[in-house]
């Protein structure tokens, strides 16, 4: 689909307000879409995709429009689609609303809607204009169009250390590095990811929950993952004991963990424990990996410690990583960095960073960028 380039200031100060609309959905593993509905220069519909399941951006912006959508111009973030999936297609709703034109930011990658939505509209005579703000919309979404294109998860390493590089103290204290700030917004990632991953070593060291706490409540929870070889995970920690069908675990292990831990844990509403291949009495990542995209989790947020955070590095899974700083000093040679592993021997084998970011929450301060392609 190629993009047009002729706008008018009108239509770049719509389509970023769908843009603003549609980063207020919370839609794993739908993509974040806003709609707005203009007729005579007057915003008649807005919209946007709250949740998977329920109306897409376009349903509620025209069910606000009514009748007013008659003659009207849509903006819409992501190319309409096209298909009856959990909704009805939303192409089927434009051509009902008699809108007479439609501008679209970026193309849907999805196969089933890429390019097709585009043709529906012109076929029926609207006149549709693409292109517009694509790079912005591309950005809002970037674990879904990185899943469409790959089929494997968005994966984001998130840790949090001291200025002088640690992540615990040498007894393995580490709660709490960051300040609130840093912590609410960790929240609100755990709130937008499709699941949220860690290690056995750091669920036994701080009992970790994984679980998305913002105010308000988040609507929806993610899947939380243990990697946990040889099924440690004991029965009463919070993970364990706060699952439940609408707040699932999942624990990955191995054909070596014990018959008797898994009998256990499975009794647990909400607790589900998968045996993938083991590497050297570890889980094989890739498999995991593989196994959470046949789940339709397109984002993975790892909060793991140094063995689990170098592992899934050497073996080219993640790609952003998100780190925050805050201004305390552990030291000691004992106290761990944030990744293990055998490490790299030169300069020049590094991980780089791209396109990287810097924000302050508080006294803390983020490093984010995107893991370079070696």
């Amino acid at each position: 689909m190629s993009f047009d380039t002729e706008f008018s200031q009108i239509d770049s100060l719509c389509m970023k307000r769908a843009l603003q609309l549609a980063a207020r959905g919370n839609t794993h593993p739908n993509p974040h879409v806003g709609c707005l509905i203009v007729r005579s220069g007057e915003v008649v519909g807005e919209g946007f995709h709250p949740l998977v399941g329920q109306g897409h951006a376009e349903v509620f912006a025209l069910r606000q429009a009514g009748r007013k959508a008659k003659g009207a111009t849509a903006y819409i973030t992501l190319e309409p689609c096209c298909f009856q999936g959990r909704t009805p297609a939303c192409t089927d709703a434009l051509l009902a609303s008699g809108v007479v034109r439609v501008v679209i930011a970026a193309e849907d990658p999805n196969p089933r809607v890429r390019g097709k939505g585009v043709a529906i509209l012109r076929e029926a005579g609207i006149e549709v204009s693409t292109g517009l703000l694509a790079t912005e919309s591309a950005r809002l979404n970037v674990p879904f169009f990185h899943f469409q294109k790959t089929g494997t998860p968005y994966v984001t390493l998130k840790t949090a250390m001291t200025l002088d590089g640690k992540i615990a103290t040498r007894t393995g204290a580490s709660q709490w590095i960051t300040g609130d700030a840093a912590r609410k917004h960790v929240h609100r990632l755990r709130a937008h990811a499709g699941a949220v991953m860690t290690g056995i070593g750091t669920l036994l060291a701080d009992n970790a929950r994984l679980t998305a706490r913002t105010s308000p409540v988040s609507i929806r929870q993610p899947l939380r993952v243990i990697v946990d070889s040889h099924l440690r995970t004991p029965v009463d920690c919070l993970a364990v004991q706060e699952a439940a069908p609408d707040r699932p675990l999942l624990i990955a292990t191995t054909p070596l963990a014990p018959v008797s831990a898994e009998t256990a844990l499975c009794n647990r509403p909400g607790v589900e424990i998968i045996r993938l291949p083991t590497n050297t009495a570890r889980v094989d990542l890739r498999s995991l990996v593989k196994h959470l995209a046949a789940q339709e989790i397109n984002s993975v947020l790892c909060e793991a410690g140094a063995e689990l955070n170098a592992a899934l590095l050497e073996e080219g899974l993640v790609q952003r990583a998100l780190f925050f700083i805050a201004p305390i000093l552990f030291g000691g040679v004992e106290a761990p960095g944030p990744i293990g592993g055998g490490g790299v021997e030169k300069v020049s084998d590094a991980i780089h960073l791209a396109a990287l970011s810097v924000k302050r929450y508080g006294t803390d301060i983020a490093l984010e960028g995107d893991i370079a392609q070696q």
